[in-house]
């Protein structure tokens, strides 16, 4: 029985749903710790970052207006099928940071148990950063929050699987849409992601996910008018600087990078509610209660 080829595979962006090539038409090549030819990377251009901000825009109105318990189950959905891929993953992982098959495993199995935190955060939050407000008046003052809008999202650059998924569920958890720009030396983990979530229950154009050089991709996020905010978690000192300013322009919110990031360190920790709140607005709304008698109390 002769050996047959390898079936090499063709890695794409994942923008509103599909999957293109870079329309530059470039591609980069991507290699394992050992410094082995893994892939080659399609090399996104300004043009994909734009039209990744026009899918995002697009999808934006259909999701913020979602049920939060749609947006828990969808992410579920996403966690069930990571499960089902579970393997491919522990490989990506492994030959992407160079770990062990153990150690990439429990990488994967986090990155898995952090879907189904998330989804278990969508109806949630809203009791823990909304509520009545006590007001001098007869008055009913309640806040609530809201999605930011479009979120630019740089990956970290050394945790290639657990580290994306930690800064991309929290954002799209609160109904935001987000485009990612995935690790530059690893990207493999996050441009296979778009696989689960094409042929998961999230609508196209919730997440985008471009490859190639963060610093090309992410200068013209900062500076996009219609990106509402930026995740400067793959950015190192003196980028963040750069795209901080940029951001200014149009008073994008920004997260700086947080010193996990930095670091490398391990993203196995429990996150708390920061990475949600960052990208949330709060809407108040008052409402009259009637006038208050003599009694002090109203209608």
């Amino acid at each position: 029985m002769s050996e047959r080829l390898s079936v090499l595979k063709t890695y794409k962006l994942y923008v509103g749903g599909k999957f293109p090539r870079s329309e530059s038409g470039r591609v980069y090549e991507v290699s394992d710790a050992k410094n082995r030819w893994l892939a080659n990377a399609p090399l996104s251009s300004r043009k994909d970052a734009r039209d990744a901000v026009v899918a995002a825009r697009k999808a934006f109105g259909g999701w913020s207006g979602a049920t939060a318990y749609n947006r828990g189950q969808i992410l579920y959905r996403i966690a069930e099928m990571l499960e089902g891929r579970r393997d491919q993953y522990v490989a990506e992982v492994a030959d992407a940071e160079g770990l062990s098959k153990s150690k990439a495993a429990a990488q994967v199995d986090a990155a898995i148990d952090r879907w189904v935190w998330y989804a278990g955060w969508t109806d949630k939050i809203a009791q823990v950063v909304g509520g009545g407000n006590p007001v001098a008046g007869p008055f009913f003052n309640l806040s609530s929050p809201e999605p930011t809008g479009v979120v630019a999202v740089l990956a970290p650059q050394k945790s290639s699987f657990l580290g994306l998924v930690s800064v991309v569920a929290p954002v799209i958890a609160t109904g935001n849409t987000a485009v990612v720009v995935a690790s530059e030396k690893s990207p493999l983990p996050a441009l296979s992601l778009g696989e689960v979530l094409a042929t998961s229950d999230l609508p196209g154009g919730v997440v985008n996910i471009l490859s190639g050089r963060t610093a090309e991709i992410a200068a013209p996020l900062a500076a996009h008018q219609d990106v509402n905010a930026i995740d400067l978690a793959g950015a190192d000192e003196e980028l963040a600087k750069e795209l901080e300013t940029a951001a200014a322009d149009n008073l994008k919110r920004v997260l700086r990078p947080q010193p996990v990031d930095d670091a490398g360190a391990d993203w196995s920790a429990t996150p708390g509610t920061d990475r949600m709140t960052a990208f949330l607005e709060t809407k108040t709304v008052w409402h009259p209660t009637g006038a208050l008698g003599a009694s002090g109390s109203s209608y």
